[in-house]
């Protein structure tokens, strides 16, 4: 008698997106989803919304302590402040590297294919946004006022370094400090057991995002921008697979058909959730056990990566400025790219790794060379879609930069990262229970209450 092999959760998860993909197209092109239907009010928009906006809470629920304490434990691991000093300036010389060569390679390929001209389209929607924070406010506020705030606001930036300088105040404090330094690793080790809670959930809640997606999207609209899209989804693709490749290739020496294989798990989640913050949890996961860096570089880059690197949002940026431009007839200067490129850039850092943070990043970018902001309203349709496939690019070269920076301060351990199956039980087992640490655990409230 043969056992039957379970299904892996990536599986699982893809097959929750493909069922998702065709129960929403089916929605779209039967017309069931029309505003007050049976299906738009307690389907699409009531199990689907609910349960895909519970899925993402969940995971957002995850961000800030495991932030918080892997920063602690990270900082602690590194054990040196000068090392530390080291690895923060390659991940943000990388990343901001990365990012402007994104939107570089956008524009040209977007002022190749001279997207949008020619095209008798008009803005379908106003778009209203608020007023994006001047680069001196950003750089202010990256000290906080009140840490406590800035944890339930979920400012990542001020976290970061609220982390960071707690992590660097506990080296300082040394043998002293050793308990609290068990207790931030006990709780880090508490908050991955509660991502495996989470995870095992995921197909499900990828199958209704998707679904809701689809149905309210169609087929139409992306008819409609089919060059646009085409154009983003190339740019995307090609900085993906060749500019972060390369650069893996380059600076580690890593094989990037590996690294491909396995930050699948983090890819689907990131294109599920359309937030780079809220697939720190599964990134952290894959890039420790599938990959082998060493928890104190990746729980420093993955957040630090989450905040300032946005490279799909800024091709985004740069192939929705020439779409624009184009529509609206307004002529580009070369000065005009460059200020597109500077602040694309600038933008990208302390930019929440949230869902359609970029229209936002992209009306101040529009602000820079005088289009309408009224413009992204012709974007305003797939950026959803969209927003789902940069953010996949987005946690992707998180995961790069963060292997590069492990190899290169001798911190990714080589046979984890070649070995394919490695990590893979903890992931597919994402609830299996420890009988003897429940027992241990028993044991130990037991022998405190019989003290007290």
């Amino acid at each position: 008698m043969h056992k039957t092999k379970k299904l892996s959760l990536t599986m699982k998860v893809l097959i929750g997106m493909t069922l998702g993909i065709i129960v929403g197209l089916t929605i779209n092109l039967l017309a069931l989803n029309t505003a007050g239907s049976f299906t738009n009010i307690y389907i699409v928009d009531g199990a689907f919304h609910v349960l895909g906006k519970m899925f993402i809470n969940a995971l957002k629920m995850l961000v800030v302590p495991l932030v918080f304490f892997s920063l602690i434990c990270g900082v602690c691991g590194i054990g040196n402040i000068k090392t530390l000093g080291r690895v923060g300036s390659k991940s943000f010389a990388l990343y901001i590297l990365t990012t402007a060569i994104a939107i570089a390679l956008a524009i040209t390929l977007a002022t190749a294919t001279g997207i949008g001209e020619g095209m008798e389209l008009h803005a379908s929607s106003e778009f209203s946004t608020n007023v994006a924070p001047p680069l001196t406010d950003v750089l202010i506020n990256i000290i906080p006022t009140n840490p406590v705030k800035a944890m339930a606001n979920g400012d990542m930036l001020p976290l970061i370094f609220y982390s960071i300088l707690t992590g660097i105040s506990v080296l300082m404090v040394g043998r002293k400090a050793s308990s609290l330094i068990e207790m931030a690793e006990i709780a880090n080790e508490v908050m991955m057991k509660m991502v495996n809670i989470v995870m095992s959930v995921a197909p499900y809640a990828v199958f209704v995002l998707i679904a809701k997606a689809i149905a309210e999207l169609g087929l139409d609209l992306l008819g409609q921008l089919a060059g646009y899209v085409l154009v983003l989804v190339s740019a995307l693709l090609l900085h993906l697979f060749v500019t972060l490749m390369i650069t893996l290739k380059l600076f580690s020496g890593l094989s990037p058909r590996i690294f491909l294989a396995k930050i699948r798990d983090a890819q689907v989640f990131a294109f599920s959730t359309s937030s780079s913050n809220a697939t720190i949890p599964v990134t952290l996961k894959t890039l420790i056990e599938r990959m082998g860096v060493n928890n104190s570089i990746a729980s420093f880059t993955v957040p630090f990566g989450a905040t300032i690197n946005m490279d799909g949002t800024a091709i985004m940026q740069g192939v929705a400025t020439v779409f624009i431009a184009n529509i609206y007839g307004v002529d580009l200067a070369i000065t005009d790219y460059i200020i597109v490129i500077l602040m694309s850039v600038l933008a990208s850092i302390g930019t929440a790794g949230v869902p359609s943070v970029g229209l936002v990043m992209l009306s101040m970018v529009f602000a820079q060379v005088g289009l309408p902001i009224e413009g992204i309203g012709l974007v305003l349709g797939v950026d959803r879609l969209m927003d789902m496939l940069r953010t996949a690019v987005n946690v992707s070269g998180d995961a790069a930069v963060s292997s590069i920076v492990a190899k290169s301060e001798n911190k990714l351990d080589i046979s984890i990262y070649n070995d394919p199956d490695a990590g893979l039980s903890s992931i597919d087992q994402t609830l299996h229970i420890n009988q003897t640490a429940e027992m241990e655990l028993a044991a130990t409230l037991k022998k405190t209450h019989e003290q007290s």
